[in-house]
């Protein structure tokens, strides 16, 4: 096998990006054969994009083709475990865009499945290479700079118009897309968080529900973290603020981490400040009230890099054909999945949640919310189709 073979599932916004990568020779390791979407339109645009693509109208029709080694899942959220699973059960190998799905106890099924086969399973998560959260990272899991105090990530660059959300009957319904900007915008970021810090085992969190926009689904979000050495973070996003910020920061023992994107240098900064010694020491034995320890600030100097969907695809292919290490196994999906789904379980039951929570309460919140929908995008008859289709007739 000289390259993989991929088959791209869903060639919507994302989905076709896959497509314009391959035409542009960006995938060394994989080659896209084939596309499947029950849309015409996308299939004649695949093809003006990838001429000797095959072109299928269905998922499953595309994986019982026999033209693909794996697929990648760039469907509407519910169908992301669905498709692995189906694609795992008949011998392929399965990429999934973010998130690997709705809800946990749907993902843990298709972590436990690949663990009953010898395929890979694989998430796109493509932010992790980029240089600065691979160097924070190294720093804050190597020790150097002593435990995680708190870590606050304030990202609310996601302004999104009315249109925007009226732009496909999935979008912002919980029957669609089971959730709004924590599941759609966030979801590499809350990665993220979890890869860099670790994850928490407390989690408290308003979501607003059509706080900005004429919608059902959350669009402005706060999470108070807690973490078992008594670390805390928050999480602030929305999709109603213009301009809105992009700003991580990370208190350790010995060091603070700021990594933000600066809208007059039009780029990302990325900086450490390194204490002479631990804060908490300096504190107990300083003998003037109002001392301060020495510190020195750095420039982490590595190249910023755009997140792109070449790394993460020759990765997973190279790890198929030659073993190499991947970029994000699938069941790390999960993590950045249970912080989302606990914030909106405290946000629904305003209460602090503990990890790991109900999973079975949360499918059952979930389903109330889709039942009493009043938003006439996406049916209650049309979901249920669509999901009796390939989860049977009853989810979860």
């Amino acid at each position: 096998m000289n390259k993989l073979r991929l088959g791209v599932i869903g060639i919507g916004n994302q989905g076709s990006n896959y497509l314009k990568a391959c035409a542009n020779g960006e995938f060394s390791e994989a080659v896209v054969t084939a596309v499947a979407d029950d849309k015409p339109e996308r299939l004649t645009a695949a093809k003006k994009i990838l001429p000797d693509v095959e072109c299928f109208n269905t998922a499953e029709e595309l994986i019982s083709s026999g033209i693909c080694d794996a697929v990648v899942i760039a469907t509407p959220h519910y169908f992301h475990p669905t498709y692995a699973i189906a694609a795992m059960k008949a011998g392929l190998h399965a990429l999934s865009e973010k998130p690997a799905g709705v809800y946990t106890k749907q993902v843990r099924e298709a972590i436990e499945f690949s663990k009953t086969v010898d395929l890979t399973y694989a998430m796109m998560f493509n932010q992790r290479p980029v240089g600065a959260y691979k160097a924070i990272r190294d720093m804050v899991q190597s020790g150097k700079y002593g435990q995680l105090r708190r870590v606050s990530w304030i990202i609310t660059d996601w302004f999104r118009t009315q249109q925007y959300y009226d732009s496909g009957s999935w979008r912002a319904t919980w029957a669609g897309e089971g959730g709004g900007v924590m599941l759609n915008q966030c979801p590499h970021q809350l990665d993220l968080w979890q890869w860099i810090c670790g994850m928490p085992n407390k989690i408290r969190a308003t979501c607003h529900e059509g706080k900005w926009h004429d919608i059902e689904v959350e669009d402005d979000v706060t999470i108070y973290a807690e973490y078992p050495n008594g670390a805390t973070g928050t999480f602030v996003t929305t999709t109603g603020d213009y301009p809105g910020s992009n700003r991580l920061e990370i208190t350790l023992d010995k060091a603070r981490i700021i990594h933000e994107y600066d809208p007059i240098q039009k780029k990302f900064i990325a900086r450490i400040c390194e204490l002479e010694m631990p804060s908490r020491e300096f504190s107990d034995t300083a003998e003037g009230g109002f001392s301060k320890p020495s510190v020195e600030w750095q420039d982490i100097d590595v190249p910023e890099g755009d997140p792109t969907v070449d790394k993460v695809v020759n990765a997973f292919a190279a790890h198929i054909l030659h073993g190499e290490p991947l970029i994000a196994e699938g069941e790390e999906g999960i993590n950045g999945l249970t912080i989302s789904n606990a914030a909106f379980l405290s946000s629904w039951l305003d209460k602090t949640v503990e990890i790991p929570f109900d999973e079975d309460l949360y499918l059952e919140l979930l389903n109330k919310k889709i039942e009493n929908s009043k938003y006439v995008k996406v049916t209650r008859e049309q979901f249920c189709e669509d999901m009796n289709s390939t989860y049977g007739s009853k989810r979860g």
